[in-house]
């Protein structure tokens, strides 16, 4: 095992995060993510998420002889617990279908190992829709994200194709008016059968391949 999830108690000091990097770095270790939170009491809380460590009892402790660190526990990472995130997005009714069909399909890989999980956000307007697909990429863990409402374009078409160009992430939405359709990867009429194909696509578990699909893209 090389990927390990560390959290990180300490007294809240600018520089003790640049301390606790460096040591990170002696030791060869990328860091895959990192979240601090300062609590009322002048301490801090940081989990990172790290990749490639050859020896983690030395690095817990090079880390906890920081003076400023209180506590450095191990835990299996957000994505051996969580594993992958498809994000639904748009109208409330058409999020509704598409979610039911996605944890529906979703429950059935997770019984044989997957750990998928269904986020939704029900959103109205261009410029709602179009900042919340452009946030997707500062989101852990997404492996697919579902566009589900009566009219999508403009703004909302632009931040998709952004997010192709910059993120491995299948785009997905359902037949609606909008120039939306011409830059997704999956156009699927039926809201239920979208979420079902959202989870088919990237389950380890599914016998699917989108890219089959490219050329005739709209069902």
């Amino acid at each position: 095992m090389t990927d390990y999830a560390i959290t990180i108690k300490t007294d809240e000091d600018k520089d003790v995060l640049n301390e606790i990097t460096k040591i990170f770095s002696n030791h060869d270790v990328n860091i895959t993510y990192t979240h601090l939170s300062v609590d009322s009491h002048d301490s801090a809380t940081i989990d990172f998420e790290v990749e490639d460590v050859t020896d983690i009892d030395k690095l817990i402790e090079d880390i906890k002889s920081v003076p400023e660190v209180n506590s450095a526990e191990i835990h299996g990472s957000s994505n051996d617990i969580y594993g992958k995130r498809i994000v639904i997005m748009g109208g409330g009714a058409q999020v509704s279908q598409v979610a039911l069909g996605a944890i529906t399909e979703a429950d059935r890989h997770n019984i044989r190992g997957e750990r998928i999980g269904v986020d939704t956000i029900p959103l109205v307007g261009e410029n709602s829709i179009a900042e919340a697909v452009d946030g997707i990429a500062r989101l852990p863990r997404v492996s697919a994200l579902v566009l589900a409402g009566s009219l999508m374009g403009g703004e909302i078409t632009e931040a998709v194709k952004k997010l192709k160009e910059e993120n491995d992430i299948l785009t997905i939405c359902l037949n609606m008016p909008g120039s939306i359709t011409d830059v997704v990867d999956l156009v699927v009429t039926d809201p239920t059968q979208a979420g079902v194909m959202a989870v088919m696509a990237i389950a380890d578990t599914a016998v699917f391949d989108i890219d089959r699909l490219k050329g005739n893209n709209k069902f």
